[in-house]
């Protein structure tokens, strides 16, 4: 023990950023706020990425058809019926749904005002979602006109879910025609519809006369267990027609992500705000470090005076930006965590803190703190005793 009491370095780092409790305070304060900069930038892209594939990652399928004329969930095209019914021929082929996918006018019940909601067709007898408790509530639509509502939809489409736990008979309009809300489901709001509405096919046709007869715009295929999705995807691509594009499910939620982070400015807004964080952070540490080390300049070059090497000073000044990253980091993440619960609460978008974001940001951290810390280093190579003194 006393050997290695003798061993003990002096922090020295540490000693000196604790020196000035009010530029240490100062320090962490402007870390810490690029840190919350960088956690609510990259936080609302991946939160807006999540929420367009909020009804993509429900859905009861290994495998999905679109037609490849469809560039997102917002502009969905149609294609043959008849390709999920082909698509039956592959050994691995379990089951399949046709789902008709669009966007309808719904008139709010009590205000009379309109809004698009995504409304989403399928026979009732076919699975479509993964929720078990959905099962049940589809008997009730092979009565034409009758429909499930999400009650986690926006509050502009009125008071629906209230009324109908009240007791109270629901009925609307959905693009001019008469439904009535038999039962209600939870799916939660994407970034392309604020609300959701499940129906029959044929009530869905109903409300859209004009869509072409045995035209769908999602085919949903299930596989036997055990099968290989990305096998069967590219069996099922070389066997069917070219009108037809075959996607695993993982597939299809990256496809719609896709389009909202390379075809819209979605993803370059917000990874501008994180780089600016980064900026400002990378600022802030710089001009804390290199104060520091112009103010202990004489120290310094007393301590290269005694025989200390450039290097181990160097090192000096290289820890206290390893304890900058560190201490900034810490109130960034608790303050992150808060706000990502406020916004969801307010927002309902599925904005949550995950691990790789966490790395993420603690590494732009740490590289913005070494980083500046590198360039301060610069003024102490310039710390010639016979100069100062």
């Amino acid at each position: 023990m006393s050997a290695l009491w003798r061993a003990r370095g002096i922090p020295l780092s540490w000693l000196l950023l604790t020196r000035q409790p009010v530029r240490l305070l100062v320090a962490l304060a402007g870390i810490s706020f690029a840190g919350i900069l960088m956690f609510m930038q990259l936080g609302f892209r991946d939160g807006l990425f999540d929420a367009s594939v909020t009804v993509h990652k429900l859905f009861d399928a290994d495998l999905v058809l679109m037609s490849p004329r469809t560039m997102s969930s917002i502009s969905m095209a149609g294609f043959p019926r008849r390709r999920l019914v082909q698509a039956m021929a592959d050994a691995d082929v379990e089951g399949i749904t046709p789902v008709h996918w669009n966007f309808l006018l719904w008139r709010n019940p009590e205000t009379r005002a309109t809004r698009s909601i995504l409304a989403l067709g399928f026979e009732p007898v076919d699975p479509l979602f993964t929720d078990p408790a959905l099962a049940q509530k589809v008997q009730v639509l092979s009565q034409r006109g009758r429909v499930l509502f999400d009650e986690r939809s926006r509050p502009e489409f009125g008071p629906v879910a209230d009324w109908y736990r009240q007791g109270r008979t629901v009925e609307s309009e959905v693009g001019g025609k008469r439904v009535r809300v038999a039962g209600l489901v939870s799916l939660g709001p994407s970034f392309g519809a604020d609300g959701n509405l499940i129906t029959s096919s044929e009530t869905f046709l109903s409300l859209l006369p004009n869509t072409p007869p045995g035209s769908i715009e999602l085919g949903l295929i299930r596989l036997r267990p055990g099968a290989d999705p990305a096998a069967a995807a590219s069996r099922l691509q070389a066997t069917l027609p070219q009108d037809v594009k075959v996607y695993t499910k993982a597939g299809f939620v990256e496809f719609e992500k896709n389009y909202w982070r390379t075809s819209t400015s979605i993803g370059f807004i917000f990874t501008l705000g994180a780089g600016m964080g980064f900026v400002v952070g990378c600022v802030i540490v710089y001009q804390i470090l290199y104060s520091d080390v112009s103010d202990h300049l004489p120290e310094y070059a007393t301590l290269m005076a005694m025989g200390y090497k450039l290097t181990s000073l160097l090192g000096v000044v290289a820890r206290e930006g390893l304890l900058l990253a560190v201490l900034g980091y810490l109130p960034a993440y608790a303050t992150g965590q808060g706000l990502y619960l406020m916004i969801r609460n307010a927002t309902q978008l599925p904005v949550a803190m995950d691990t790789p974001r966490a790395l993420t940001v603690f590494t732009m951290i740490l590289v913005m703190c070494m980083g500046s810390a590198t360039l301060a280093m610069r003024r102490l190579a310039d710390a010639d005793p016979a100069e100062i003194f």
